[in-house]
């Protein structure tokens, strides 16, 4: 399981917070039920919003690599299905870095 990043963690403290207050003004409860069944809710909000925000993908010289070697999709297929294929040039070797670990 991945740790959750810094943004995660930020929007789901605030949601159980935020959140939290708002429900105990609104509801006005006193009872130590009240409180902890609001309490259960708010954490599980929080949750919900640390799960659901994007996760940031890594941009490092391995996706660069990636993307300058992936072949273009076509977004139509050809008029003409019969024709014969066009050859393509090939591709020029990609020198291969060592892989660096983090």
């Amino acid at each position: 399981m991945p740790r959750p990043t810094a943004a995660q963690l930020a929007y789901g403290s605030a949601t159980v917070i935020v959140s939290t207050i708002a429900m105990l003004l609104l509801s006005q409860t006193s009872t130590g039920l009240g409180v902890a069944v609001i309490s259960a809710a708010a954490l599980a909000l929080g949750l919900l919003v640390a799960v659901t925000v994007p996760i940031p993908r890594r941009r490092g010289r391995h996706a660069a690599n990636r993307s300058r070697n992936a072949s273009p999709v076509p977004d139509t297929l050809p008029q003409d299905v019969t024709a014969a294929p066009v050859p393509s040039a090939t591709p020029a070797p990609v020198p291969v870095d060592h892989p660096v670990h983090h």
